[in-house]
C-alpha cells in the first residue's frame, strides 16, 4: 500500500498551485463581491491545457484519471479561489464524461478541442424545480420533428451554473412520456446545444455565496435543437449521466478539502498572530484544540476521497468511497471553516480576513451537488442493505 503521489502527480500539484497562486484572495473578495465571473483566471487555466486534464488527447487533452483531476481541483481550491474557482473550471472536467463516452464521433471532433482551449464555455442543464434529485420527474420534453431532422423543446431548468457564460448546455430532457416508458429512468435524452438562444431565458438567482459564478433558472420555450446535436441515442440520456455521478462526487470532495486546508492554514497564522492578555491566543488550548482536530479530520478525509479516485481510476466501482468522501470532506471542511471563524473572533465576519467567504462556500458542499441526506441514504440501502427509505 503506497500513499505517495507518484512524481508527475507532485508536477501536477506543484504546477497548479503556483498558477492558481497569481490570483490571491483580494482577486476572488473583488470577483465575489461584484459578481463578477472570474475570466482572467479561467483564461490561465485554459492557456495552460489544464481544462483537458481528463479529456482524451486525440481531443486536445492529457487524457489523465480522476485522481490527477482531484489533486488539481484541490490545490485551485486551497488556495483561497474556493468554489469560485473551482465552479468555473470543474464542469469542463467531469461534465464532459457523457460527451466524451457517448457523443458521435463529428460531436467529440467539433466540440471538445473547443472546450480544452477555453473558447467554449458549458453550463448544465439537468435539475428542474418541481423535480428536484428525483431527475426521473424531469418534465423538460423534446419532440422530434416528423422528418427526423430536429426536436422542439419546452421546460424549465433550475440552478444551472455558468449560463449567463456559456455557449452550450448539457441538457436533459424527455423524449417519451414516464407514463409510457417501462422503468422511470427510460425515455430521456440528453442534447448539447446552444443556450444563447431567444428561445431561452435565463434568470440569475440571488443567493447566500459563490457570487462570481452565477446561478440561474432557464425557461425554455420552442427551442429547436438539430438532431446531431443529441448526446447518444435517443431516450438513454439517464445511463449516460450515472457515468459521471462518481467523478462529480469524488471532485466535489476534493474542492472542499482544499476550503478545509486553506481555512486552517488562515487560522493558525492568526493563532499565532494575534496576541491577547499578553500571549498569542493559539497558546490557549480552546483555540488550538479544535484547530488541532479539524487538521485530522481534513486528513482521515483526504484518505478516504484518494481510494475512491484510485479505485474510479482502476475501473473499479467506487460508488462507496466516492459518496463517502464527499460526505466526510464537506463535513470536514465547514466544521475547519467555521473553526477558522471563531479563531479570528470578531474579525471573522469581516470580509476582509476572507474566512467567511470560505464557510459560505464549504456550506454549499453539504448541499451540492446532492445532499448529505442523500449520501445516508445510498449507504443505508447500498452497503448496508437496508429497505430503500424514499
Amino acid at each position: 500500500m503506497d500513499f505517495e503521489l507518484t512524481e508527475d502527480q507532485q508536477s501536477i500539484r506543484g504546477a497548479v498551485a503556483a498558477l492558481a497562486s497569481q490570483f490571491d484572495d483580494e482577486y476572488w473578495l473583488h470577483k465575489d463581491t461584484n459578481h463578477e465571473f472570474p475570466t482572467e483566471f479561467y483564461d490561465a487555466f485554459a492557456r495552460d491545457g489544464w481544462l483537458g486534464i481528463c479529456v482524451p488527447e486525440e481531443h486536445g487533452g492529457t487524457g489523465l484519471g480522476i485522481t490527477e483531476a482531484s489533486i488539481m481541483l484541490e490545490e485551485i481550491s486551497a488556495s483561497g479561489g474556493g468554489m469560485n474557482a473551482a465552479s468555473s473550471l470543474h464542469g469542463m472536467i467531469f461534465g464532459m464524461h457523457p460527451v466524451i463516452k457517448h457523443g458521435s464521433p463529428e460531436m467529440k471532433a467539433r466540440l471538445l478541442p473547443k472546450i480544452v482551449s477555453g473558447e467554449m464555455h458549458v453550463c448544465f442543464g439537468i435539475t428542474e424545480p418541481d423535480a428536484g434529485l428525483d431527475t426521473t420527474a424531469t418534465k423538460t420534453f423534446a419532440r422530434l420533428s416528423e422528418d427526423g431532422t430536429q426536436y422542439t423543446v419546452n421546460g424549465r431548468k433550475v440552478w444551472i451554473s455558468k449560463a449567463l457564460h456559456s455557449d452550450k448546455v448539457l441538457l436533459l430532457t424527455r423524449t417519451t412520456k414516464v407514463e409510457d416508458c417501462a422503468k422511470k429512468t427510460d425515455g430521456m435524452t440528453l442534447f448539447l446545444t446552444d443556450v444563447k438562444s431567444p428561445n431561452i431565458e435565463i434568470r440569475p438567482i440571488p443567493k447566500m455565496g459563490r457570487e462570481a459564478v452565477d446561478s440561474n433558472e432557464l425557461y425554455i420555450d420552442d427551442l429547436k435543437i438539430p438532431a446531431e446535436d443529441r448526446v447518444g441515442d435517443e431516450g438513454q440520456g439517464f445511463k449516460y449521466l450515472l457515468d459521471g455521478l462518481n467523478p462529480e462526487r469524488i471532485l466535489i470532495a476534493a474542492e472542499a478539502l482544499g476550503l478545509g486546508r486553506v481555512a486552517l492554514k488562515k487560522a493558525v497564522a492568526y493563532a499565532n498572530e494575534r496576541v491577547v492578555f499578553g500571549r498569542p491566543i493559539g497558546k490557549n488550548q480552546g483555540i488550538a484544540f479544535p484547530l488541532a482536530d479539524s487538521r485530522m479530520r481534513l486528513d482521515a478525509a483526504e484518505l478516504i476521497l484518494r481510494k475512491a479516485s484510485w479505485k474510479y481510476d482502476q475501473g473499479v466501482n467506487a460508488g462507496q468511497e466516492a459518496n463517502a468522501a464527499k460526505f466526510l470532506c464537506s463535513e470536514a471542511a465547514t466544521e475547519a471553516c467555521d473553526r477558522a471563524i471563531q479563531t479570528h473572533g470578531g474579525f471573522g465576519y469581516a470580509r476582509e480576513y476572507h474566512v467567511e467567504r470560505y464557510y459560505k462556500e464549504a456550506r454549499l458542499l453539504k448541499l451540492a451537488p446532492l445532499p448529505q441526506e442523500m449520501v445516508l441514504n445510498y449507504m443505508a440501502e447500498h452497503v448496508l442493505g437496508l429497505p430503500r427509505s424514499y
